[in-house]
């Protein structure tokens, strides 16, 4: 499981890495690489499709992460099946030893009274 969840995790680091880098290539005014090659004109030389492929490169690689995410959650978290899970048998606790009655010979203590005034 150590395995799978580690790999899982590198797939992980990788596509928000690649996250980054396309996030970071686009401009947030539409322009972002289409600008750098198209100039003014976003329609020369099919350059729209640049954005094109930076959204859907965007959505996906968003997508995957989240994908990926939950399948490792799903995978690590569950129990292992193949060692059963062994409870632990509750603690008994021995009965408190009660000690013989106090002897009738021993008077109860007396608190000393205050005076009237």
């Amino acid at each position: 499981m150590d395995t799978i969840f580690t790999l899982l995790m590198v797939l992980v680091m990788v596509a928000s890495v690649l996250l980054v880098i396309i996030v970071m290539a686009q401009n947030p005014k539409g322009g972002g690489l289409s600008s750098t090659f198209g100039g003014a004109s976003s329609a020369q030389f099919g350059v729209q499709r640049t954005n094109d492929f930076m959204e859907k490169a965007t959505w996906t690689l968003g997508g995957t992460i989240i994908v990926l995410i939950l399948l490792s959650v799903v995978i690590t978290g569950k129990p292992s099946q193949a060692l059963p899970a062994q409870q632990q048998p509750a603690k008994k606790e021995a009965p408190a030893k009660q000690s013989a009655p106090a002897s009738k010979t021993a008077a109860p203590a007396q608190t000393p009274v205050a005076p009237a005034k």
